[in-house]
């Protein structure tokens, strides 16, 4: 079974995200990774642009095809992680040390909607039980 942290939140389209204050760090799921394979490529935003929850803002691209990533909450773009650039199968590694984007959250309201740990286990049990 893909590996699930229990001190993030998650979507139901397999990115992370793990808030301190009003950052958001945010990332794909060990099952994202492992569903898409090798990743090759990593399309992230640029500093400073505004998102908003469930909007597209980064492509991962696998050798399977690419693959869009959706912002978990709305926000402003505030670092991105600029080693991926040169390394995106670090993403294949260990997704949850290699994320993607930090957020400055504009909504603390829109984490309420994410999945805890234990539903987001539940989804990937369902998924896998299904082949997927």
């Amino acid at each position: 079974m893909a590996k699930v942290l229990q001190d993030l939140k998650y979507t139901k389209d397999h990115e992370w995200i793990k808030v301190d204050g009003n950052v958001g760090t945010v990332g794909i799921t060990d099952y994202a990774q492992s569903a898409m394979g090798d990743v090759v490529y990593v399309e992230l935003p640029e500093e400073g642009q505004e998102v908003k929850a469930g909007e597209d803002f980064v492509v991962v691209e696998s050798v399977k095809g690419a693959n869009d990533v959706f912002s978990p909450v709305s926000g402003t773009v505030k670092e991105i992680n600029e080693e991926l650039d040169g390394a995106p199968e670090l993403l294949n590694e260990d997704a949850y040390s290699h994320w993607l984007v930090k957020l400055e959250v504009s909504d603390r309201s829109e984490l309420d909607s994410l999945l805890d740990a234990a539903a987001y286990t539940k989804l990937v049990e369902e998924l896998e039980a299904e082949g997927h």
